[in-house]
């Protein structure tokens, strides 16, 4: 499934920005980020549960946001992309 991890770390104190660290080093280990605090995740159910778990031990739930989005695998999903990047196609080749 695509996951889209989107967060929000309040950085007002050194050690909000220690956990912004933190939260892009997960979010780095298992997706592409396609915005700054914004990330792209190809996981089954296991590697999302674990993903969520690893984000919830780093952030702090009274200074900071974390949304999991997790999107359908139906016909008629559609992601547009307007832009200098370019994403990573997780069905492609990985070596080109």
């Amino acid at each position: 499934m695509l996951v889209l991890v989107c967060y929000d770390v309040s950085t007002e104190t050194q050690a909000g920005r220690r956990r912004l660290r933190r939260v892009a080093k997960v979010c780095e280990s298992t997706g592409q980020r396609v915005q700054k605090s914004v990330f792209e995740c190809q996981v089954n159910l296991a590697q999302f549960e674990e993903l969520e778990r690893k984000l919830l031990a780093e952030i702090d739930v009274t200074a900071d946001c974390l949304r999991l989005y997790r999107m359908p695998e139906t016909r008629g999903f559609e992601a547009r992309e307007h832009g200098s990047f370019k994403a990573v196609d997780f069905d492609g080749p990985l070596v080109l």
